[in-house]
């Protein structure tokens, strides 16, 4: 099988077929990365232009109902010292971004079932009153159509809600039987169909993941088209079933960001915490890989390291939102734009 038939494909924006796409995955050389890298970057910079854009990540809870076997806020995790902000903490987080000028702001929780529809309802509805001129996303795992419906109408205007794996047996290896992937996906395209901009994303490096399960996934990209997309490496977390696996590879992970850019060209492309967290330069290398999105966190400094979804997991320094100078500088130098507006996704002009 040509590797090089299927590159140009990518180079072109054509999806390449299942075994196709596979097999340059497994048959990647550091010329091959470095040239999809550097057309993934001039394709973002084509639509995007130079912009990276900032979202202010507020993690309001670190309760979860869910067991999946690679997460630290799994359910049987009774190591986990549990939190949950009010209102008026959440609110504060939203005015402290504000002030520092954030514009889009990112809800992220377990799936707590305490957050009520009604409860959730009032926090975004109480978040689009202060900030008219910020968008809200959120990112609380599985609900109903009609729980997602009710919060789209209370204000929320995105939902980060990662498929994992698009392939249904690596699925199950990575969730309990009551998780399936079939509800996950149904979920993304009701949010599609209410009107959310919508995130979708995967794990690379997760255990038993294969180059064709690698493939599944940037193929169901491609076809889905989500306005957003988080890609990052598997961490494991040592109090999870998962421990003794090893970490996902930087370089395939970048290798997975290139790919997604020039398969789905218009995406919103985070260059991850979990990117930041394995290497020292993940973000940047995230970012020359096609990458535009980065989220910072504005969550009390208090839990930040309770809401440990992974061993490790930054949350000071540059992934810290105060240090928004800082990283403004960092992005600069390496001539990029920081925007602090909200981002929006469009059809036209990114």
């Amino acid at each position: 099988m040509d590797i090089r038939n299927t590159a140009d494909k990518l180079l072109r924006g054509e999806a390449p077929s299942l075994g196709e796409l596979a097999h340059l995955i497994g048959n990647m050389d550091e010329r091959l990365r470095a040239e999809l890298r550097k057309a993934a970057g001039e394709l973002r910079d084509a639509i995007f232009g130079r912009r990276v854009y900032f979202r202010g990540l507020i993690e309001f809870t670190n309760y979860c109902a869910r067991n999946c076997f690679y997460c630290g806020l799994r359910r049987d995790n009774h190591g986990v010292r549990r939190y949950r902000l009010t209102l008026e903490q959440i609110l504060s987080c939203c005015e402290t971004g504000h002030v520092l000028g954030y514009r889009s702001f990112v809800l992220q929780g377990g799936e707590d079932p305490y957050y009520t529809d009604d409860r959730m309802v009032e926090i975004v509805s109480a978040a689009r009153a202060s900030y008219p001129d910020c968008a809200i996303t959120i990112s609380v795992g599985e609900r109903s159509r009609a729980s997602y419906q009710k919060i789209f109408d209370a204000g929320a205007n995105r939902c980060l809600l990662r498929h994992e794996t698009a392939d249904p047996e690596h699925y199950g290896m990575l969730h309990p039987k009551e998780q399936s992937l079939e509800n996950r996906m149904r979920c993304l395209r009701d949010l599609k169909e209410i009107g959310y901009q919508v995130g979708a994303g995967f794990m690379v490096g997760s255990p038993w993941q294969t180059a064709e399960n690698l493939a599944k996934d940037l193929l169901f990209l491609h076809g889905f088209r989500p306005h957003m997309i988080g890609i990052g490496p598997f961490i494991p977390h040592r109090d999870t079933p998962l421990a003794s696996f090893e970490a996902g590879a930087l370089q395939t992970t970048i290798d997975m960001l290139s790919m997604t850019r020039l398969l789905v060209p218009r995406a919103l492309l985070p260059a991850t915490t979990a990117l930041g967290s394995i290497s020292e330069s993940g973000r940047e290398m995230g970012l020359g890989a096609g990458a535009n999105v980065v989220m910072p966190n504005l969550s009390p400094s208090d839990v930040r390291k309770l809401y440990s979804i992974y061993d490790n997991k930054k949350s000071a320094g540059n992934e810290a939102a105060e240090s928004l100078s800082l990283m403004k500088e960092q992005l600069t130098a390496a001539g990029f734009v920081p925007d602090m507006s909200r981002g929006d996704w469009t059809d036209g002009a990114g």
